[in-house]
């Protein structure tokens, strides 16, 4: 068992005074038999009124209010001491019928994950890659080992201050992206390859992130039965084990940023953005 403490402000700075509309904020790790929150504060200025409720895929969201009273500064900050069950797996205990590559979900399973399912984006130069990478592939955690092997290895981490993900093609042909990039990269390629897979954001402590100089994290998920949803990172290429703390799932990238929301002001207005995160052990 590991224990974290993580640190998560994200303060916004406007030219203007401004009104803050509803806010939705995604900040708060998943907690279950892997995760356990031990402690947590959320504090937010200028005061504000919080509800939590579970959504449709059980991740727990703040949704935030405000008064009519003009700003210029807006600064949520998320403080969580978890402690984290899961270690590494040498060994997935997978059921018979997803042990070899291709394999098919069963009826039920196909109806329970059908949302994780959806390979609809068509572009000649991802399709190309991705079958290059299956080629002659028959063994199920191979190939995925492989996959994320494969965009760790092309590509080169950069960080993006813009909002959005990547595309999957851009990054394969640029060979550069973010954590975001990777995981939505590695989304798709195992959703055309017949795996449910989902898209993760959270936090990952590194030395950096210990250095409050870092920020979220994102990997993906891929379901296998008998081992259940799966966390591949190919930021790092590796399994997600004790040092990767769930926030939220989603089926697309775009749905769970840590922080959402609007305001009313001058149309010029453009605020800055500084976001914080610092994870440590404790």
């Amino acid at each position: 068992m590991q224990r974290f403490r993580i640190f998560h402000e994200t303060t916004y700075r406007y030219s203007n005074p401004v009104v803050l509309g509803p806010h939705k904020l995604l900040v708060r790790p998943r907690d279950g038999h892997d995760v356990r929150i031990e402690a947590s504060k959320l504090n937010i200025t200028p005061n504000a009124i919080v509800s939590w409720h579970r959504d449709e895929l059980d991740n727990s969201v703040a949704l935030v209010t405000f008064d009519q009273s003009p700003t210029t500064a807006l600064t949520i900050t998320s403080e969580v001491t978890v402690a984290h069950y899961l270690s590494s797996r040498e060994h997935l205990p997978l059921n018979d019928h997803v042990e070899c590559f291709p394999f098919g979900y069963t009826e039920v399973e196909q109806i329970l994950l059908s949302a994780y399912l959806s390979d609809d984006f068509q572009d000649p130069i991802f399709d190309q890659w991705i079958n290059d990478l299956a080629v002659s592939k028959n063994n199920t955690v191979a190939l995925l080992h492989d996959l994320s092997a494969a965009i760790y290895g092309q590509c080169t981490y950069q960080a993006r201050d813009e909002e959005g993900v990547q595309n999957p093609a851009e990054t394969i042909v640029k060979n550069v992206g973010s954590c975001r990039d990777y995981a939505w990269l590695y989304v798709v390629a195992t959703r055309k390859l017949g795996f449910a897979a989902r898209f993760v954001s959270g936090y990952f402590h590194t030395a950096g992130t210990a250095l409050a100089d870092g920020s979220t994290h994102a990997w993906a998920e891929v379901y296998l039965p008998g081992a259940g949803w799966t966390g591949f990172d190919p930021t790092c290429n590796r399994m997600t084990a004790e040092n990767h703390i769930p926030v939220s799932v989603a089926v697309n990238p775009e749905d769970i940023p840590p922080v959402s929301g609007h305001f009313i002001g001058p149309v010029e207005e453009n605020p800055s953005l500084l976001v914080r995160v610092n994870v440590n052990p404790c």
